[in-house]
């Protein structure tokens, strides 16, 4: 049944969550730290992993071995371009900020509710200086980056919609689980949050596949995955706090990566 996939997923974010909660009221913030910085290193590697799509054979075919890269980096900039004027980022914040006032039952100031969720300058916010309603939004955008992002996502999202089974998708809802806990442990309910958006792109995407079949070429694929690799890294360097890459803003290039291929496949540009 298509969906099922994608069912599963929410269900292991849900309960990696609820788990990375208990867990983490019991540990210290230097051990949640430590946690966050092992899921931001494995975030790093899965991105850099994601890159040798650059190198895939359908995509080299396509637009060739130097078209590659630049079909990556045209989709990064026009992307982040749409993506900055949509204000994506922001809203994002604003609809994780929107979830937590929903569901919490605390109360909590002004200033708390006002200050911003990093610092300007540097970029870097440890997690003890959040909020309540600061930690919440970042598990809320972080997790939800880390889990939609991903090859397995968008792979396995039509492989469940062409009716070829939900195996990657169970295999992500593992991976998903385990994160969540990880990621809950230190950042609390806002991770259980981002079940709506995955549940949201992965299903939507099982749905896309639904109607147009296997439409979409394994170039076209390619490219979706080396950018989303790109994403990936700017998340981990969120996670370590190396920098606050606005990775929000950065997502219409997943859209924008397949059209750059196909059109410079079809003119021959390069």
């Amino acid at each position: 049944m298509p969906g099922l996939g994608t069912l599963l997923n929410i269900v292991a974010i849900l309960a990696g969550a609820a788990i990375g909660v208990a867990l983490g009221n019991r540990l210290p913030e230097r051990t949640t730290r430590v946690v966050t910085d092992a899921l931001g290193l494995v975030v790093l590697v899965i991105g850099g992993l994601n890159l040798a799509s650059l190198t895939d054979a359908a995509f080299v075919a396509e637009v060739s071995a130097g078209g590659t890269l630049l079909v990556v980096l045209g989709a990064l900039l026009l992307g982040g371009i749409a993506g900055s004027l949509l204000r994506i980022e922001q809203r994002l914040e604003d609809f994780g900020g929107w979830l937590q006032r929903r569901f919490s039952r605390g109360t909590e100031t002004q200033e708390g509710a006002s200050r911003p969720l990093d610092d300007t300058t540097t970029g870097l916010v440890t997690i003890a200086a959040l909020s309540p309603r600061e930690r919440f939004i970042t598990g809320f955008v972080d997790a939800s980056l880390v889990f939609a992002i991903g090859p397995l996502a968008i792979l396995g999202a039509f492989a469940d919609g062409t009716g070829q089974g939900i195996d990657q998708l169970a295999l992500k809802s593992v991976l998903d689980g385990f994160g969540s806990i990880a990621f809950a442990a230190s950042l609390g309910w806002g991770v259980a949050a981002a079940a709506l958006p995955v549940g949201i792109w992965q299903g939507g995407l099982t749905l896309l596949a639904v109607l147009l079949g296997s439409v979409m070429g394994d170039a076209a694929i390619a490219a979706i995955t080396a950018t989303g690799g790109v994403l990936l890294l700017g998340v981990g360097l969120r996670l370590l706090n190396v920098r606050a890459v606005a990775v929000g803003d950065l997502l219409p290039a997943l859209i924008v990566a397949p059209l750059l291929t196909v059109a410079i496949g079809a003119l021959g540009i390069v």
